[in-house]
C-alpha cells in the first residue's frame, strides 16, 4: 500500500502554468494583507475622530477586498473562461442556488453607487432603525435605535441586514445633513386642553435651548445647500399645528440640533415645559376659576369701606 502511494506521488506532476498562477495568487494576497496592515496603522495613528477613523477603516478594507477580487479574476481569467464553457449547466444551477448572495452584492453596489448612506449615519429600512457601524459586500450592520420610530436611544442590540433589502426597499437616512439636523417631534393634546399656552411655552423653550448653536447650524445648512444645489431650509425653531382628528391637536416642534444630541434637546425642552404644568383641560378650568374669583374679589372689596 505504501509502495502504491509513493508511486502515485511520483507520477503526479504540476504544470508550470499552474505553478505560475499559484505564485501570482500568493503574491497578490500577501501584498494586499501587508497593504491593509499599513493602511490600518496609518489611519489609527493619524485620524483623531472616532467616527471618521471607523469610516476610513471600513472603506479601506472594502476597497482592498474589491482589489483582491479584481486581481484574482485577472490572474485566473483564462482558466475561469475555459471552465465556464464546459460547465454551463452547473453555472446555471449555481446562480439559482446563490440568488440571495447575488442580490446582496447587487444591493451593495446599488447603495454604494447611489450614496444612500455611510458609516455613522442613522438609517431606517422597513422596521429596522439604527446607526450604521459596518458594511461590506453582503451585509450592513447597525446598532438598533428605539424602541419605535420616534425615540433616539440605542437599545444595545446589533442588527445585521442583508444587502438584498436595499434592492427592493426604500432607505430613510436621518443623517442626510451630517453633523447637524432638523429634528421634529410631536406633542399631542385634546382640543379642550390649554394647547395655546403649551404652544407658546414650547416655542420659548426651543428658542432658548437652540440659541447657542443657531448660527453654526445656519452656516452648516447653507454649505450643504450649496453643495447639493438646494434651497437653504429655515433653521429657526418653530411650532406648527396639525389636526389629525376633530377632537385632537398636535403641536409639531421642529428644532435644529447636533445629530448626536437630538434626544437630549427634545427631552430638555419637554422637561422645561412640563415641569410645572400639564396644560390639561382641568388646569385650564382651574386657572379660569381663579381669575374670575380674583376679579370678583376686586369688585366687592374696596379700600376704605
Amino acid at each position: 500500500m505504501i509502495e502504491s502511494a509513493m508511486g502515485w506521488v511520483n507520477d503526479f506532476s504540476v504544470s508550470h502554468e499552474l505553478v505560475r498562477l499559484l505564485i501570482s495568487t500568493l503574491f497578490l494576497i500577501v501584498t494586499v494583507v501587508l497593504l491593509q496592515a499599513i493602511l490600518n496603522r496609518i489611519i489609527r495613528r493619524r485620524v483623531v475622530s472616532v467616527d471618521l477613523r471607523r469610516k476610513w477603516l471600513v472603506q479601506s478594507r472594502n476597497g482592498l477586498l474589491l482589489l483582491t477580487l479584481l486581481g484574482l479574476f485577472m490572474i485566473w481569467g483564462d482558466e475561469l473562461r475555459t471552465l465556464a464553457l464546459s460547465v454551463v449547466a452547473i453555472a446555471v444551477a449555481f446562480v439559482v442556488a446563490t440568488k440571495e448572495l447575488i442580490m446582496c452584492i447587487t444591493g451593495s453596489l446599488l447603495k454604494t453607487g447611489a450614496g444612500s448612506f455611510d458609516v455613522g449615519d442613522r438609517i431606517q429600512i422597513k422596521d429596522f432603525r439604527g446607526d450604521v457601524i459596518d458594511q461590506n459586500l453582503l451585509v450592513t450592520t447597525i446598532l438598533e435605535v428605539g424602541p419605535g420610530k420616534i425615540t433616539h436611544q440605542r437599545t444595545g442590540r446589533m442588527i445585521v441586514l442583508p444587502n438584498a433589502l436595499f434592492v427592493s426597499e426604500p432607505v430613510v437616512n436621518e443623517s442626510f445633513t451630517h453633523d447637524f439636523v432638523l429634528h421634529v417631534f410631536i406633542v399631542p393634546f385634546m382640543r379642550k386642553d390649554d394647547w395655546r399656552s403649551a404652544e407658546q411655552a414650547l416655542l420659548i423653550a426651543a428658542t432658548k435651548h437652540c440659541a447657542h448653536n443657531l448660527e453654526t447650524i445656519r452656516r452648516h445648512m447653507y454649505k450643504v445647500s450649496m453643495q447639493l444645489g438646494l434651497e437653504m431650509p429655515a433653521v429657526d425653531p418653530r411650532v406648527t399645528l396639525q389636526f389629525p382628528d376633530p377632537e385632537e391637536v398636535h403641536l409639531i416642534v421642529r428644532v435644529p440640533a447636533k445629530a448626536a444630541q437630538k434626544n437630549f434637546i427634545e427631552q430638555s425642552i419637554l422637561n422645561e415645559v412640563f415641569a410645572s404644568r400639564d396644560y390639561l383641560a382641568t388646569e385650564k378650568m382651574a386657572l379660569s376659576s381663579a381669575g374670575l374669583a380674583s376679579v370678583s374679589l376686586g369688585k366687592t372689596v374696596q379700600p376704605g369701606k
